[in-house]
C-alpha cells in the first residue's frame, strides 16, 4: 500500500486511468449502438449498450478519485457511489432480460443480421485494449487498497469477454451467413452479463455506506 506521496501519486494515476476509460467508453458504445442499428445487430447493440452502463459506472469512481486527489471527504462521495451501483445493478439487469427476449425471438422468427465490418473492427479493438486497462487498474487498486478500482478492473476484464463473444458471432454471420449465429452467441453473451449483474447487486446489497464506515 502506498503512503503519503507515494498514495497521491497512484491516486493521480487511477484517475488519468478512468479519465482514459471514460473516452474509450463514449467511444466504444456510440459506435457499437450506431452499427448496431444499422446491421439490425442486437449482439452488438447490447454490447454498446454495456459500454454505456461502464461509462457511468467508471463516471461516479472517477468522481471518488478526484475527491481523494484533492484531499477532500470521502463520505458524501461513498453514500453517492452506493446509489449508483444499484442504479448500474438494476440497468444490467435489464440489459441481461432484453438481450435474452430478443436472442428467443430473433431465433423464433429465423431472422439474422447483416454483416458489420464497423462492429468487428470496435469489438477486435476492446480485446486489445480493455486487458490493458485490466492490467493497469488491479496494479493501481493494489497500490491504494481500493475495492472500487479492482472492481473496476474486473469490469474491463469482463468488457474484454464479451467483446470476444460479440466479435465471433458477427465473424461468424459475415462469413458463414449462419443467421442463427448471433442469436446464440447473445445467449452465450449473458453468461459473463449476468455473472456482472449478480457481483453489481450482491455488492449493492452486502456493501453499503454503514457497512464501510465500520470497516
Amino acid at each position: 500500500m502506498d503512503t503519503g506521496i507515494g498514495r497521491n501519486l497512484s491516486v493521480r494515476d487511477g484517475v488519468r486511468i478512468e479519465i482514459f476509460t471514460i473516452v474509450w467508453m463514449v467511444m466504444e458504445g456510440a459506435v457499437s449502438i450506431g452499427a448496431g442499428l444499422v446491421a439490425g445487430s442486437v449482439l452488438l447493440s447490447a454490447f454498446g449498450l454495456d459500454s454505456l452502463i461502464e461509462l457511468a459506472s467508471g463516471a461516479i469512481l472517477l468522481w471518488r478519485l478526484l475527491v481523494e486527489a484533492r484531499g477532500g471527504s470521502r463520505h458524501g462521495v461513498e453514500r453517492a457511489e452506493h446509489a449508483a451501483v444499484w442504479v448500474v445493478g438494476i440497468a444490467l439487469a435489464l440489459l441481461s432480460i432484453y438481450v435474452f427476449l430478443t436472442a428467443l425471438n430473433g431465433l423464433f422468427r429465423q431472422q439474422g443480421p447483416e454483416s458489420s465490418p464497423v462492429g468487428i473492427g470496435v469489438t477486435l479493438a476492446a480485446i486489445i485494449v480493455m486487458p490493458c486497462l485490466t492490467i493497469t487498474k488491479r496494479r493501481i487498486a493494489a497500490r491504494i487498497q481500493s475495492d472500487a478500482l479492482k472492481g473496476d478492473a474486473a469490469s474491463s476484464l469482463t468488457c474484454a469477454y464479451m467483446a470476444g463473444t460479440v466479435l465471433f458471432g458477427l465473424l461468424i454471420n459475415t462469413f458463414l451467413h449462419w443467421w442463427w449465429a448471433e442469436h446464440v452467441a447473445a445467449l452465450v453473451f449473458l453468461f459473463w452479463l449476468v455473472r456482472e449483474t449478480r457481483e453489481v447487486m450482491e455488492e449493492a446489497i452486502t456493501h453499503g455506506p454503514e457497512d464501510r464506515a465500520r470497516q
